[in-house]
């Protein structure tokens, strides 16, 4: 989906009224209701979202920045429910017999923003582009089921194809997907925004579609002014379940969370999507029944990198250590004002497949973590970094965990600051993150397996620690050809103890949306991901 939420650098949903599982009516006082807004047209919404990573193509947003756009242009054949239940959405049906070759329908009559139709054609050619390692997608792994992915995308070398052979037209509206092996939650993927379809505009100059997409969600673009918002009106054709009952919306940026908050409190800013913590003590106060605080399936954890001097050929006893060293509770009970839930596993509640791993790997133990660094060889020159993007709120709880790691074991802990979050993705991009990052994952589908494939698989494009294990692999591989969606969801878990043996991330804790919005708007609500449900939200 890919950091959480104020963090997420992959993942994704569509924002999509089924999907709400929180709501607040708002206050009856009508008394300055009306926004104070500078350029925002009539019936507009505006919320705190910063400049994306990367140009607007699905396939190429990794981040949770860029995916709030994509999902309000773009809508793929499927969503979930709060309850993490399918809803057809582009589709009108997608079927297996066997897991392995699957039939897609879709609803007739559906438009891109430029009139033309959105046909089978239009998800065939774009999956075969996003796919093509010419074109260099960073989602371009969640195609590799495709049976021809690799002739595509081959590990070395130029692809022997552009089409993949596993995917055929077989009329307007109607094409089939032939997977390598057999994948019971492939229909699950489906629902993540980097499998949304392009329409033929694209390939005429991809550059160009980057800065201002056509897409066949709820809104239409309008204009992007770099690093201070991006605008987008309600596309008044639109046919699916989620039609905007708003007029557009502003993503607005800004340099940090609480400059965010005070235009929130001057009726600047309709919504906020995380108060940062200095707000946190006073943020209920302030907002009273416009306070949106709810759990949603993500976790916050610190990534190491194994290509770097500090974590290279580490021994996990030593990662197992300093996740000893971090006092969870007094951090999510101090620093975070409760708002947080202490991790117990790899995977949050809220998602098939979440277990409570029976293990003193999560809790403050000084000495048993001083123990097990030293059995396993001990921190290179005693010093470790965490990376984190400074316009996140990220600074307070970074400099707890270093403290409550230099405390416990000794080992010398360093926040290390980058000025946004465009800044800190880069870094992971490129490997130059000297020990750890601060990292985050919000479901792109309510399963297990993506809080493991997709964070720890030695191909998957999240994994930007560069964990590689044989042993891993194989027992996702068995999880990813079990006979049944069951079976599946049983194998990951299976899979997730193995992963406490190897540490490829530190879990922190679960997260809640701590956020709030302002007296002009109402019918505000978040789905099972924590994104608000922007096409539901209506203007006083």
């Amino acid at each position: 989906m890919r950091g959480a939420k104020s963090a997420k650098w992959v993942a994704g949903a569509a924002i999509i009224a089924l999907a709400a599982t929180a709501c607040g009516g708002g206050s009856d006082d009508s008394s300055d209701s009306a926004s104070k807004e500078k350029g925002k047209p009539a019936g507009y919404v505006s919320v705190d979202v910063g400049e994306p990573q990367k140009p607007l193509i699905p396939a190429d947003t990794n981040e949770q920045l860029g995916s709030y756009v994509i999902q309000s242009l773009f809508t793929q054949l499927l969503e979930f429910d709060g309850d993490g239940k399918i809803v057809y959405t582009n589709a009108e049906s997608v079927k297996s017999d066997d897991n392995k070759t699957w039939t897609v329908k879709l609803k007739p009559g559906w438009k891109f923003h430029d009139g033309t139709p959105v046909t089978a054609e239009s998800y065939i050619k774009a999956w075969n582009w996003y796919a093509n390692s010419k074109n260099n997608q960073q989602n371009a792994f969640w195609f590799e089921d495709i049976k021809g992915y690799a002739d595509v995308h081959p590990e070395k070398g130029d692809p022997k194809s552009t089409e993949m052979s596993g995917l055929k037209a077989v009329d307007d509206t109607t094409f089939t997907i032939e997977l390598d092996k057999p994948v019971p939650y492939f229909e699950y993927k489906l629902g993540y925004y980097t499998f949304a379809p392009l329409p033929e505009v694209f390939y005429k100059d991809t550059k160009a579609f980057g800065q201002a997409p056509v897409g066949n969600g709820p809104y239409v673009f309008e204009k992007w002014d770099h690093k201070k918002l991006i605008q987008v009106k309600a596309n008044a054709d639109y046919q699916g379940p989620n039609k905007a009952k708003n007029k557009g919306i502003l993503f607005k940026n800004y340099a940090t969370v609480e400059a965010a908050y005070q235009d929130l409190l001057s009726g600047n800013l309709d919504m906020i999507r995380q108060v940062g913590p200095r707000d946190l003590p006073n943020y209920k106060t302030d907002l009273g029944d416009r306070v949106v605080e709810e759990p949603y399936a993500a976790v916050q954890s610190i990534v190491p990198t194994f290509y770097s001097k500090t974590f290279k050929g580490i021994d996990p006893k030593v990662l197992q250590g300093l996740s000893m060293g971090i006092d969870r509770d007094t951090i999510t009970k101090t620093v975070l004002n409760g708002t947080r839930e202490p991790a117990t596993s790899f995977t949050p509640p809220g998602v098939a497949g979440n277990q409570h791993l029976d293990t003193d790997v999560f809790k403050f133990d000084p000495a048993k973590a001083k123990q097990l660094i030293k059995e396993g060889g001990g921190v290179p020159e005693n010093k470790l970094w965490i990376q984190y993007n400074a316009d996140g709120g990220h600074k307070e709880w970074v400099t707890a965990v270093c403290e409550s790691i230099r405390n416990a074991t000794g080992v010398d802990c360093v926040p290390d600051a980058k000025p946004d979050f465009q800044t800190d993705l880069e870094a992971r991009d490129n490997d130059q993150v000297k020990s750890m990052y601060r990292g985050g994952w919000v479901a792109d589908y309510p399963l297990n397996v993506n809080f493991m494939r997709e964070l720890y698989g030695t191909t998957a494009e999240a994994n930007n620690g560069r964990f590689s294990d044989k042993e891993v692999d194989a027992a996702f591989k068995k999880g990813d050809n079990a006979a049944s969606l069951e079976e599946a969801t049983k194998a990951y878990q299976e899979a997730e103890k193995l992963v406490l043996e190897k540490m490829p991330a530190i879990p922190l804790w679960n997260y809640k949306i701590n956020g709030g919005y302002g007296k002009s708007v109402g019918n505000v609500a978040i789905d099972f991901r924590g994104d608000y449900v922007m096409t539901d939200v209506t203007v006083k």
